[in-house]
Order: structure tokens, then C-alpha cells, then sequence
């Protein structure tokens, strides 16, 4: 008994027209957004290379005073020797140790502004500037 010579019959027609709440087998396709020439700031790396910038501002200041004084302490705790030598006359080492970190921490005041005009406020203004420009093409639509 062979069943190819019978015809073909659909057992399950296709009711799509009879339903109208079913979604269509094709999907439309979304209409084409022109894409921004630039991404939005909120999104750009510029943020992050901002970030970044500022984080090894504060590393680079922060290590430079605290180093200095974790030094001081750990000179003072495990070399008692080397600082209760004295350096001149009367001038033990702990003593001008303890004098230098005034001018330490100074210098890492200085090096805090100088990386912060030399590399965190170009960037920060060139964010600046960018989103001023967004802005003003924003309202311009």
C-alpha cells in the first residue's frame, strides 16, 4: 500500500488572514536611523579617558606624600640606628627627616596642580567645549 498516489491535502490550513491579532510571519523592517556623526557624551570614551587622567593625578600625588611619610614611619620603627644618627652638629637624621616632609608634601601639592593643567583640565575642556556643541546641534533640531 503505497500513499504518493493520493493527493496532497494541508490538513492545517493557514488561518492568518481569519486572525487579525496574530503577528504578520515577516516582521516589518525598522525604518533606518541616520546614525549621530558622534555618539552621545554620555557614551564616549572621553569620560573614561577623563577618569583615568584624574585617577593617576591623584595616585601620582597621593603616593609621593604618603610615601614619604610611610618611609619616615617605617625608618622610625624598624631603624631606630639610622635615625638617632646625627647628620651635622647636633642634627640627628629622624629630625631632618621629619623637617623634609613639609617641603614633600608641598612638592606633591605642586605636582598635583601641575599634572592637573597638564593633563586633567585639556581633557575636561575639551568635554566642555564637545557637549556645548552637542548641545547647541540638539536644540538646533
Amino acid at each position: 500500500m503505497s500513499y504518493d498516489s493520493s493527493p496532497s491535502y494541508d490538513s492545517s490550513p493557514s488561518y492568518d488572514a481569519t486572525y487579525p491579532w496574530q503577528p504578520p510571519l515577516d516582521p516589518p523592517e525598522p525604518a533606518r536611523r541616520r546614525r549621530p556623526e558622534r555618539p552621545p557624551l554620555g557614551h564616549h570614551s572621553d569620560l573614561r579617558v577623563l577618569r583615568s587622567a584624574y585617577r593617576w593625578q591623584r595616585r601620582t600625588a597621593s603616593l609621593a606624600a604618603l610615601g614619604y611619610f610611610t618611609l619616615f614611619l617605617i625608618l622610625s620603627a624598624f631603624a631606630p640606628s639610622v635615625m638617632t644618627s646625627t647628620v651635622t652638629d647636633g642634627l640627628p637624621t629622624g629630625l631632618l627627616l621629619a623637617l623634609l616632609q613639609i617641603p614633600v608634601t608641598w612638592l606633591a601639592i605642586v605636582l598635583y596642580e601641575r599634572t592637573a593643567r597638564r593633563y586633567v583640565d585639556p581633557i575636561a575642556d575639551r568635554i566642555r567645549k564637545e557637549s556645548a556643541l552637542d548641545a547647541k546641534r540638539e536644540a538646533a533640531r
